[in-house]
């Protein structure tokens, strides 16, 4: 085979313009009026109970803080009972009640003791 044979065989192979397909027009996904209606009503829920969510952490964290405040509070406040009970014991010592009473010139006459128990 020639050339020009050759030639004229693959222009018949092959068309020589590509025919033109029509256009596809792009189908658009639409959605009903109640379908968006129940998207938005989930929407909606979804951003409540995300919202909610995060106010219930913030009150947990505001009253978990106040706790711990209210336990350091009694736990100064039972510190200064302990050193005020310590303070009370120290005072209410025998010895140290005999000195007081003779300091004020009270004097102890045994015969007129009364033994009082608790």
């Amino acid at each position: 085979m020639n050339d020009a044979a050759v030639k004229v065989v693959r222009e018949q192979g092959r068309p020589a313009a590509s025919p033109s397909r029509a256009p596809r027009r792009k189908r658009r996904f639409r959605l009903s009026l109640a379908e968006k209606l129940l998207f938005v009503s989930f929407f909606l829920v979804v951003v409540y109970a995300a919202v909610h969510i995060v106010a219930n952490q913030v009150r947990l964290y505001e009253l978990n803080r106040h706790v711990q405040q209210l336990e350091a509070t009694i736990g100064e406040q039972k510190k200064a009972n302990n050193d005020l009970y310590v303070e009370v014991q120290r005072l209410s010592a025998y010895e140290r009640i005999l000195q007081k009473a003779k300091e004020l010139g009270l004097s102890l006459d045994e015969n007129r003791v009364k033994v009082v128990q608790e």
